[in-house]
Parts: structure tokens; C-alpha cells; sequence
């Protein structure tokens, strides 16, 4: 009798062990149980979050390490049809800041269907929007508990690499469609404390993309979170405090529009078009695009202003540069601002040897910014690299020989960035600058304070060179700094 008591102890043993799931599943579990239970997970269709918050202003600050300008978030809606991976996203945005587009409110409306991502303009036109805004909208899906949970339940997901990590239990999650991300769950709520995966940034090459979960509250049978913070690398990018959120409420029709649905896909940046202005001797303006630049001819080398936006751009105005004289060495490129859309071409320019000159309080993050890592989608830099030159600018320099001028001149106390660098030519009476002049542009709120730096170093200018829209006289700054002080 005692044997077969002990016979039934060693079976019950046995099942036990054998029904104990894996650590890594083991955490899955755990985490769906603290969101109110893997069925009710399973059986949501959709999710509808509303409330308000900010976003940040990624690589557009005052400075390279700023983080203070914000735009604030009304009305801000996101429906996600959870199955179908289709999500609607509407808010009203307000800059915080002085922004270059003026400080009214902006409505915005983007989203995603499969493999379209698409954004609609306030006339209600619609585009697709490229292939990598795809890919981290399709990401952002995950960044929720019931959705990144929902999908590790999944019979197809991969988990791995189970561990434990100042109070809490760590999974790796492969979806069923291959998109990989880390979980974080409290050890001793379960609940998740946030959601980590990586993708590509120009700029910053390999980043990580952290959302964490804050405040969580029943709705519908679930325990949902109403705080999600997300940082890219270490820059706040997105805080959403949620004020009402329901399971399974009316979605509408969340498909793509039409116009974006049929458009081809975008794979990568548009093809390179550099147009060829001669503006004086030895100085060309190199445009065709949003974002332009300039060559200037020194007596046995070329200098280019700007390798703006990508790899793309840049390569392309540094051949064309080269193109126009291919008897002298292109040595440098003058960098205006750490801006990303206008410093995304500097890696390029490092990988083709050229030496940076930029202001002073911008060095530090390109020191940085040309050692980092970009693996997943390799660039320039990566497949040739090459050691960084750099020269700075502090208040003032001049570059000089027999045949041209050039006064580089740092424009001081702008809102718009603290790294900002003009070109001056004064035989020629060029100015050159980007951003904080645009002629032709509806508002121009950093006019002034360029007013003032051009007073300041007494400068004697006829034309404009902007590194966006068209060359203009000088009398169309002074018109519009008079309109704004009158104003």
C-alpha cells in the first residue's frame, strides 16, 4: 500500500514537472495572467486609446543634446485593429517652441495597413509614405502590452533568452511575422514595465526604441496601461497620457486610402537631382531638391557647403562638386547645423575623406555620431570607414588664399539651433545660410536674430544663398524683418 501511495506521489511529481512551461514562456504567461488572462487577450479585435500628451523633436533641438522643445498633443486618437496589424492615428500638435512653420496648431492623420504606411495632408489628400516609416509603424504596433502580448502568445512566435534584470523578468519575442522585440514584466506584478526593439536612424544608425507602461487600469476585463513613454536612443520622442481607452469599440475603416494603397511602394530616399547655378566666379549653388548646398573654388582645392539629408544627396553633390572642377582636390565641407535633415550627409562625406568644419558646440556629437554602429542598414561609412577630420568654428573663421575669401561667422543666439554657421563672401557680397532665411517662405521667425548677426559683423551683402528654396537680393531679408518688427 505505502508503494503505491508513493508510485502516485512520483506520477503526480512527474505530470508537474512535465506541465511547467519554459521560463521564457513561463513569462509570457505570467504576463498575460496579470493582464487579465490569455483568452481575453486572444479574443480582442480592437483597441481605441484617446487623450493627449507630447512629442519630441528628434534631431531638430536647440542644441545636440537637447530635449526640450515639445510639441504638445490634443485630441489625440489611435485605433488599432488588432488582427488585421491596421492602425488610424489622429492629433493636433502645437509647437512649444519657435518652429520654422509658425506656432499654430497642426492637425495630423497618418497610419498603417500591412505594408503601407500612409499620411493625409489637411486638403485630405493621401500618400504613401516610404518603406522605413512602414517598418517602425509596423513596429509600433507592439509597443503596447495586449498587442505585444496577444502576439507572443501566438503558436508561431519564437521566445528566448529568459533572464532577470533589476526587478524584472526579460523575454525576447520573435512575432509570427519575423519582427523582434524585448518584454519587460515587474517580478512581482507580472504586469509589463515596457517593450524594447531596434531599427535604423539616418543619423544615429542602431538605435533602440523603448516604450514604457505606467498606470495601469481595468477597462473591459484588462489591465491597461494609461502612461506610455517612448524614447528613441536616449531622446524623448513621445509621451501619451491616455484619458479614455476601450476594447472592441467601433474602428471604422481603417484601410489605406485608395491613393496610397496603389502608389508604389518607396524603398528609399528619391533619386538624386542636382541642378548647377552659377552664382560668381567660383562659387556654384548646387539645388534641384529640398536641400541644397554650395561649391566654392579655392586656388588648388574646392570647398563644399552642406552634405545635407542622406547618403543619397550628399554622394551626389559631392560628385557633382567634383565634376565641375576634376583638376582640384574636394578637401572640405562646411557643416551649417547639427540639424538631422541637414547633417544626415556627413557620414557620407567622412567616408569620401572630406574634413567637417562646424561650430564648436556641435563636435562632440559628430565625434560620437561617426563611431556608431550602423548594422541593420549599413551606410556609407559603415562599408568604407574612415577616420573623422574635423575643424570647429567658435565665434569666427576665415578661409582664405589668392583667389577667394570665405568668413565663416557663427550666428548667435538663434531659437532655432545654437550651432549655426554663416558664409560670407565679401568681395562677392554672398551670404550663405540655411534655415534661418527662407525666402518666399509664409512666416519667417528666425529673420530677425539673423538681422541682428549680420550688424553685428557689419556685413555688406547683395544676395542670398539659402540652403533651401531660391537665391534672393538682400532687400527681401530686409522687407521681412521689417514686416515682423512692424508686426
Amino acid at each position: 500500500m505505502k508503494g503505491m501511495k508513493w508510485l502516485v506521489l512520483l506520477a503526480t511529481a512527474m505530470i508537474t514537472g512535465c506541465a511547467q512551461s519554459p521560463p521564457e514562456q513561463q513569462t509570457i504567461n505570467d504576463a498575460a495572467s496579470a493582464l487579465g488572462g490569455r483568452d481575453k487577450i486572444l479574443a480582442v479585435k480592437t483597441l481605441i486609446l484617446e487623450g493627449g500628451g507630447t512629442n519630441g523633436n528628434l534631431g531638430q533641438d536647440v542644441t545636440p543634446e537637447a530635449t526640450s522643445q515639445m510639441f504638445t498633443l490634443t485630441d489625440y486618437k489611435r485605433v488599432v485593429d488588432v488582427a488585421a496589424g491596421r492602425v488610424r492615428v489622429e492629433q493636433t500638435r502645437t509647437p512649444n517652441f519657435t518652429f520654422f512653420q509658425g506656432q499654430q496648431a497642426q492637425k495630423q492623420v497618418f497610419g498603417i495597413d500591412g505594408d503601407v504606411a500612409y499620411n493625409i495632408a489637411a486638403d485630405g489628400t493621401a500618400a504613401r509614405a516610404p518603406n522605413a516609416v512602414a517598418n517602425d509603424r509596423r513596429m509600433e504596433i507592439y509597443h503596447h502590452p495586449l498587442t505585444l502580448v496577444r502576439a507572443a502568445l501566438d503558436a508561431n512566435a519564437k521566445l528566448s533568452n529568459p533572464r532577470a534584470e533589476n526587478g524584472q523578468n526579460l523575454v525576447d519575442i520573435t512575432t509570427a511575422n519575423n519582427l523582434k522585440f524585448t518584454l519587460a514584466i515587474d517580478s512581482s506584478t507580472k504586469l509589463p514595465t515596457r517593450v524594447v526593439s531596434m531599427t535604423d536612424n539616418t543619423n544615429l544608425g542602431d538605435v533602440a526604441v523603448e516604450t514604457t507602461f505606467a498606470d495601469y487600469q481595468d477597462v473591459a476585463g484588462l489591465r491597461l496601461p494609461t502612461g506610455l513613454t517612448t524614447k528613441t536612443d536616449k531622446y524623448p520622442t513621445a509621451e501619451i497620457r491616455v484619458a479614455k481607452q476601450s476594447i472592441d469599440g467601433d474602428a471604422g475603416d481603417l484601410a489605406a486610402p485608395a491613393a496610397a494603397a496603389s502608389a508604389a511602394p518607396i524603398p528609399g530616399p528619391p533619386p538624386p537631382n542636382v541642378t548647377v547655378q552659377e552664382v560668381a566666379k567660383g562659387i556654384w549653388h548646387l539645388a534641384g531638391q529640398s536641400h541644397h548646398s554650395v561649391v566654392v573654388e579655392f586656388s588648388d582645392h574646392l570647398t563644399l557647403i552642406e552634405t545635407p539629408q542622406n547618403d543619397v544627396r550628399a554622394l551626389a553633390v559631392i560628385a557633382k562638386a567634383r565634376e565641375l572642377r576634376p583638376n582640384k582636390p574636394l578637401t572640405h565641407v562646411i557643416n551649417s547645423h547639427h540639424h538631422f535633415d541637414h547633417s544626415g550627409g556627413l557620414r557620407a562625406a567622412v567616408s569620401e575623406g572630406l574634413t567637417i568644419i562646424t561650430q564648436s558646440a556641435a563636435a562632440p556629437y559628430y565625434k560620437e555620431a561617426m563611431s556608431r554602429p550602423h548594422t541593420i542598414v549599413p551606410d556609407a561609412l559603415a562599408k568604407d570607414p574612415k577616420p573623422l577630420k574635423i575643424e570647429t568654428v567658435d565665434d569666427e573663421m576665415v578661409l582664405k588664399d589668392d583667389t577667394m575669401t570665405v568668413n565663416l561667422y557663427h550666428i548667435s543666439g538663434n531659437p532655432h539651433a545654437d550651432t549655426l554657421l554663416m558664409a560670407y563672401f565679401p568681395k562677392e557680397r554672398i551670404l550663405v545660410e540655411a534655415d534661418v532665411f527662407n525666402p518666399g517662405a509664409p512666416v519667417s521667425p528666425y529673420a530677425p536674430n539673423l538681422m541682428e548677426n549680420i550688424r553685428k559683423h557689419k556685413l555688406q551683402i547683395d544676395r542670398i544663398v539659402p540652403l533651401h528654396a531660391t537665391i534672393a537680393p538682400y532687400g527681401d531679408l530686409l522687407k521681412v524683418v521689417a514686416t515682423r518688427t512692424s508686426d
